[in-house]
């Protein structure tokens, strides 16, 4: 599981970043509980969380997110109201991940305002609702529908961090929780 949370949450682990997911294939549910509780009790006291979100087939949705910017992101003007369309009751950041975790079970669609949990602005996430997914005027971590400029000095920032982590960790530098910041 090292592997794939260097590849693909070092901008969180190096706290630039709310959250990222990423799929992990399994051999049994207990050998992902078992990573996942592993890694809470590792980065508990640097503010980083991993849960379940998802599980089809033999893979995992693992969310890996920093509580505090997930509260601080769920606090951002608009970002209630747009929650509260979709059913729901709270921004509290427990409430959220629950409420989320129930939509990626229950719906047939993936749900959209997923990107409001990974830290994209809310102007992204509701046009790229709006316009389901086509029209944005760039693309990199995410689709851009607002502040080009600034999305693409955030995707440089994220790319670069990424590239740094996986030199340091493949290099046998870094274990992951030396490259973990601390909150």
């Amino acid at each position: 599981m090292e592997k794939y949370l260097v590849e693909h949450c070092s901008p969180t682990l190096a706290s630039l970043k709310t959250a990222n997911l990423f799929s992990y294939s399994y051999s049994s549910l207990e050998e992902v509980d078992a990573y996942v509780s592993f890694w809470n009790q590792c980065m508990a006291e640097k503010g980083v969380n991993l849960c379940v979100l998802r599980i089809r087939g033999n893979t995992a949705l693992i969310y890996v997110y920093r509580k505090e910017l997930l509260k601080k992101d769920m606090e951002r003007p608009g970002v209630k109201c747009f929650l509260k369309s979709l059913g729901y009751d709270s921004i509290d950041v427990d409430c959220v991940v629950s409420r989320l975790k129930e939509r990626l079970k229950n719906s047939q669609d993936f749900p959209h305002e997923i990107g409001l949990f990974l830290g994209y602005p809310l102007g992204d996430v509701v046009g790229f609702v709006e316009n389901s997914g086509r029209n944005c005027i760039c693309a990199g971590c995410w689709k851009v529908y607002c502040n080009e400029s600034e999305a693409m000095r955030t995707f440089q920032k994220f790319k670069k961090c990424t590239a740094i982590y996986r030199r340091l960790w493949s290099q046998g530098r870094r274990s992951v929780l030396q490259l973990t910041v601390a909150a």
